[in-house]
């Protein structure tokens, strides 16, 4: 799949368009894996900070907590997952990537990584740190 965006559209439908292509491009790599990409990216998150609610991990992946707690359930079910009582309040449960998450995450990784090397290919080193640079200021800028 290509991306593409038109060049003189608004800049939040072409970034909408890249995302949505990129998605589609990284979802082939993740049903592999039997990850969907909100599973990963719950898995990536998770893995560099575990202890995140529900609400937390759905705010990260921009769903509902009801669609979050759907995910959250494949990814207990498969045994990457598990959810702790959280230590002080009682009606939140934690979550937290096991050894097979880790590990299935880590493979999934590497393909993520191959498939945007491949979507990447055609960009010198200096335009790909200066797309990175925009996007975090972006994110940034957003909050």
């Amino acid at each position: 799949m290509s991306c593409s965006g038109s060049q003189g559209g608004s800049l939040t439908f072409m970034v909408r368009t890249v995302w949505l292509s990129m998605r589609s491009a990284i979802g082939d790599e993740l049903a592999e894996f039997g990850l969907t990409t909100s599973q990963y990216a719950t898995l990536m998150m998770t893995r560099e900070q575990g202890g995140k609610s529900v609400s937390d991990i759905a705010r990260d992946v921009g769903s509902t907590r009801q669609a979050a707690n759907e995910m959250l359930g494949g990814l207990e079910n498969a045994g990457l997952i598990e959810r702790r009582p959280h230590p002080t309040d009682r009606r939140t449960h934690q979550i937290f990537v096991t050894d097979e998450g880790r590990a299935v995450y880590a493979k999934a990784h590497a393909a993520v990584n191959r498939r945007e090397a491949e979507l990447e290919a055609d960009f010198t080193p200096e335009q790909r740190a200066a797309v990175r640079e925009w996007l975090t200021g972006m994110a940034e800028a957003c909050r």
